[in-house]
């Protein structure tokens, strides 16, 4: 017989809907819930048959039913956090708020009550008995939308967003997070107003309708993060960053839109060893074949991003570049996380445009390179500002040309989706030279 091992987590609660298509909902919830190691439990208020293209029927359940299930997890777990999503009825908002005294243990609020055709989801009655539930939330999460139900305030700026979280304040809630998804602009603004000020968080807006569950997403990451013993702000802006890479990096699932990626720092984390595993790889074979015809003066090097990598941190690389030697080439030092700067900024500004890209390396470019990249007849384009070059294409270039600034050599740059296809373009381009 082995020993058991037991694994202890933070625990987090969901009061919210069923989502059969697993955008959102509880679905949502608890898989967010897992991402940030956090144990899950749930209190399902209404059933949904829904998928990415919509809801085709709901069945909210039994009050008494919802009662029993929050009366089995505050019962016997240690709840650190918990949030809220659709209450459906008036009667559960009511029970929530009525329940939310006894809770020791921060409650997320996300007011769910304006669907995404702008329609309103709840009874006059319910919207106004979200009033006695905020009051004893920790935050509320509302969009656009929900803040102007609950506050006659239209939030189209910066001004009204701190008028209606100011609104909202005066419920008794502790904070309010007045999201900017459903506000027009090239930037998604989310500001967190207290009684101390606002804080902003800023994210670049993805061009995508996956946006289903994002709601539920980003207040089941706040819940989790609080239940793990974060504060406030510091949860919010961790859930914030979660929710624009998950949804930049979208499930492309079912005939819809798509469903947010509740998964993607799990995944992401998962696959920093087998990245650099990649990159080491690639310098092992550079080394193997000698490719000194193609290291630059400053020195050549690798780097590989992980699949969702958003910084320079996200990129491995060989610290200190691999070096022509009298014996051929070798490298500095190992392959590590950071070790790149100018390469692996350039490879992350290709992902803006091409997210399929992973891999790079850098080789020095004359007037023989460019002959055999000619022969090649490989996509070659001259590097203006680095987006520029990948932005609007079918295909994105096999090589990218710097051009010699004051003082400084040429390089070219080869970029590929995998390690082995950039790791042979290199040696085909070696060979031609030969």
């Amino acid at each position: 017989m082995r020993t058991p091992a037991p694994d202890s987590r933070p625990v987090a609660l969901t009061i919210a809907g069923s989502d059969s298509g697993g955008g959102a909902g509880i679905q949502a919830d608890l898989a967010t819930m897992t991402a940030h190691g956090v144990f899950g439990t749930s209190a399902i208020t209404a059933v949904t048959a829904q998928h990415t293209r919509g809801v085709e029927s709901s069945f909210v359940l039994p009050l008494e039913e919802v009662e029993a299930q929050l009366d089995a997890v505050t019962g016997d777990f240690a709840v650190g956090a918990a949030k809220t999503g659709m209450l459906a009825t008036t009667e559960i908002v009511r029970l929530v708020a009525d329940r939310a005294p006894e809770f020791e243990f921060p409650l997320v609020v996300d007011p769910v009550m304006v669907a995404t055709s702008g329609d309103r989801l709840l009874e006059p009655e319910a919207e106004q008995a979200y009033e006695d539930l905020l009051g004893e939330a920790a935050l509320a999460t509302p969009n656009a939308d929900e803040a102007e139900v609950l506050t006659g305030i239209e939030v189209v700026d910066a001004a009204s967003a701190r008028e209606a979280g100011e609104a909202i304040l005066e419920t008794g809630v502790d904070a309010v997070l007045v999201k900017g998804g459903h506000v027009p602009g090239e930037t998604v603004r989310d500001r967190l107003v207290t009684e101390e000020g606002v804080r902003t968080f800023e994210h670049p807006r993805i061009g995508t309708e996956a946006t289903h569950g994002s709601g539920c997403t980003l207040a089941a990451a706040i819940a989790a993060r609080l239940s793990k013993g974060e504060s406030l702000e510091p949860a919010v802006e961790g859930a914030t960053d979660f929710l624009a890479r998950a949804v930049r990096y979208y499930y492309d699932v079912g005939e819809g839109h798509g469903a947010v990626n509740h998964a993607v720092d799990l995944r992401n984390a998962a696959a920093r060893e087998p990245t650099a595993e990649a990159v080491q790889e690639v310098v092992d074979r550079f080394v193997d074949r000698d490719v000194s015809g193609l290291v630059p003066e400053v020195g050549m090097n690798v780097v590989g991003a992980t699949p969702y990598a958003e910084s320079v941190a996200e990129t491995a690389a060989v610290e200190g570049r691999i070096a022509r030697t009298l014996e051929g080439v070798k490298p500095n030092r190992g392959v590590r996380f950071g070790a790149s700067s100018h390469l692996a900024a350039f490879l992350l500004a290709a992902r803006e445009s091409a997210p399929e890209l992973r891999f790079a390396v850098n080789c020095r470019f004359d007037g023989g390179i460019e002959d055999a990249l000619e022969e090649l007849g490989w996509l070659v384009v001259e590097n203006g500002s680095d987006e520029d070059v990948f932005a609007d294409r079918e295909t994105s270039p096999d090589a990218v040309v710097d051009p010699a600034d004051v003082g400084q050599e040429a390089t070219v740059k080869l970029v590929a989706e995998d390690a082995e296809v950039l790791t042979e373009r290199t040696l085909e381009l070696r060979d031609r030279l030969e």
